[in-house]
């Protein structure tokens, strides 16, 4: 690596920024693939820190955790060790939503992660915060840190989180923070501005905590987790459910409150000026937008065994803290409870992502990678996901090799890049089941059959998930290529319908599956009970694949197509797709278009 400083401690290849979700990941990933990596962050007592709820996974957000295990990522694992609760959402639903979600010990979790990565080689941890970057004819070169010492690579990621020029709100009174208790980074977002980036404005917020010893839970509704629950992580094979949830809900004289306090709420007085999250809204939100809804859920999480504060979750407000305890008062179980720390709602810069390349390089600064909250999604897993596709691609273009790319039928990482890429988004992105086409291929249970190989490929998946994944594969195989040919594939065909299990070839025919796991025989199920419709879904994908060929020159001017609408010439010039497809999947590019672009390619 050449750079102009000769001091070997501020040389490295990849330089993360942030260690958050994304940035542990993001930094993990290099320093694993052998790369000297160094990762900045405000306070390094707050790796891995669960600024709002105390849970990893949830519906679409377990594919996640499941796919960034099996590329070799950190947040399985660490869930697995400590996490407090498991249960898995959706089970009386089809297969492609079912989803694992964990309430974790916050501060171990927390302990677990800032161990990880001051036990990694070739891995710097520096506590500091960076004002600017440092461009290069196009090219970042390095970052700038509050001290003015300046730090070089050839490969700098951002993970910033709500840290760019964040704004806490409490009521009407705010001030400047990264989130609370921590300062807010003000001038990198100057340096993303001068160096061409167009930048833009979000919300989110978080919930009280409340003093446990003051909710009186003997009339709320337990909730315990699960105790056949397949851990996150194919390295572990055992979790421990230690503590229960309660369920309670709002009422009117809740909302009634709410609603005479409104013109105290910064949501609604016009002093937050960025875009909330529709589907995680604040309780003032709901009460506002649902009038006819009587009640609301809410969920009480514990933080830690360490630690009596809970956290409602359900009950993300701005509103002031005198406010907050009144309303919390008239819900079952809190009508004595005392706030240990206010909710409060938090406004930070963002990126465009439209502005991103598929492995999440910026289009305009050669060697730079952007993920996580910066480019607009919200959640730790959608955090974490960006951030170890960052980390690989950035040591892969340090490598010289071509960067990895996840499609929308492979991943449903690939879903959350492809959607910030093509679509872009002005308002927090949280992940679904519903943005994924393909959800029969994208379950959970075959995250390690999609997405080992390219770990392994990689240099990132260690031997003891792989050897699993070998072994799970081989006994997948073997399973259905008996239930095929044993007596003419007759069990190969009653498992189709629906009426049948694999429990009644255990019990009613006495076929010996006892050397196969529960979680092999389900998978081996579910791929014979859908396996008309997952064929399906591959021949479309290969019909759509074709579009995939036809390429667009790099330097064609949109301009001089005659048919395409102004608005249609704005986004291709922004987004300048690399094929066909990829213009087919850009929000406002029109069929008509996407015919048109085809035309000229046949043309040319």
């Amino acid at each position: 690596m050449k750079n102009k400083n000769d001091n070997e401690t501020n040389n490295f290849d990849v330089i993360v920024v942030g260690a958050g979700h994304a940035g542990i990941e993001a930094s993990l990933a290099p320093a694993r693939m052998g790369l000297n990596t160094a990762v900045i962050t405000i306070n390094l007592d707050n790796i891995g820190q669960m600024s709002c709820n105390p849970a990893i996974g949830g519906l679409a957000k377990g594919h996640l955790v499941r796919e960034l295990d099996a590329l070799g990522g950190e947040m399985a694992k660490a869930i697995d060790k400590t996490g407090i609760q498991f249960r898995t959402l959706n089970t009386k639903k089809g297969p492609a939503v079912r989803s694992s979600r964990a309430q974790a010990d916050m501060f171990k979790y927390k302990t677990y992660m800032k161990t990880a990565l001051e036990s990694a080689e070739n891995l710097t941890l520096i506590q500091s915060m960076v004002d600017s970057l440092i461009v290069e004819d196009g090219k970042a070169k390095g970052i700038v840190l509050w001290t003015g010492e300046e730090l070089y690579s050839d490969a700098v990621i951002l993970t910033t989180g709500t840290f760019l020029r964040g704004l806490v709100h409490i009521g009407l009174f705010n001030y400047n923070a990264g989130r609370a208790g921590d300062f807010a980074s003000n001038k990198l977002s100057l340096s993303l501005l001068e160096n061409g980036l167009e930048l833009g404005r979000l919300k989110t917020g978080t919930t009280p905590r409340l003093d446990g010893r003051t909710i009186d839970f003997s009339e709320l509704e337990e909730q315990k987790g699960e105790e056949d629950f397949i851990p996150f992580s194919m390295a572990d094979k055992n979790i421990a459910n230690e503590i229960s949830c309660y369920i309670t809900y709002t009422n009117k004289n809740t909302h009634s409150i709410i609603l005479n306090d409104l013109d105290k709420s910064p949501l609604y007085c016009g002093v937050i000026k960025g875009v909330g999250p529709r589907y995680c809204p604040s309780i003032e939100d709901k009460v506002v937008r649902f009038k006819d809804k009587e009640r609301h859920q809410i969920f009480l999480e514990r933080e830690s065994l360490d630690s009596v504060e809970y956290y409602p979750n359900g009950l993300s407000t701005s509103l002031p803290l005198e406010t907050q305890l009144k309303f919390l008062r008239t819900i079952k179980g809190l009508e004595n409870v005392k706030i240990m720390r206010p909710g409060y709602a938090i406004e930070y810069d963002y990126v465009l992502p439209d502005q991103l390349k598929h492995s999440l390089e910026t289009e305009k600064i050669n060697g730079l990678f952007l993920a996580g909250q910066i480019n607009g999604t919200s959640g730790y897993e959608e955090a974490a996901a960006q951030g170890i596709i960052a980390g690989i691609n950035a040591s892969l273009k340090i490598k010289g090799e071509d960067p990895l790319t996840l499609e929308r039928e492979e991943a449903y990482i690939g879903v959350l890049i492809d959607d910030l890429i093509t679509l872009g988004t002005s308002e927090p992105y949280r992940m679904f089941t519903s943005r994924a086409e393909y959800r029969l291929l994208l379950r959970e249970d075959n995250a390690d059959f999609r997405l080992c190989e390219y770990g392994k490929r990689v240099g990132l998946l260690d031997e003891e998930r792989y050897s699993v994944y070998k072994k799970r594969l081989a006994k997948f195989n073997e399973l259905t290529v008996f239930l095929k040919t044993y007596e003419n594939g007759k069990y190969y065909s009653l498992l189709k319908r629906p009426d049948f299990s694999i429990e009644n070839l255990k019990a009613g025919l006495g076929i010996e599956l006892d050397k196969y796991s529960a979680d092999i025989l389900n998978r081996v199920q579910l791929f014979i009970k859908y396996e008309g419709y997952i064929n399906r879904q591959k021949d479309e994908i290969a019909r759509l694949k074709k579009f995939d060929g036809i390429k667009l020159n790099e330097d064609i001017d949109f301009k001089t197509i005659p048919g395409l609408s102004l608005e249609v010439i704005e986004k291709l010039d922004r987004i300048r797709p690399a094929t066909i497809a990829e213009a087919g999947k850009i929000s406002g590019v029109t069929p008509a278009a996407v015919s048109i672009l085809l035309m000229k390619c046949r043309k040319l």
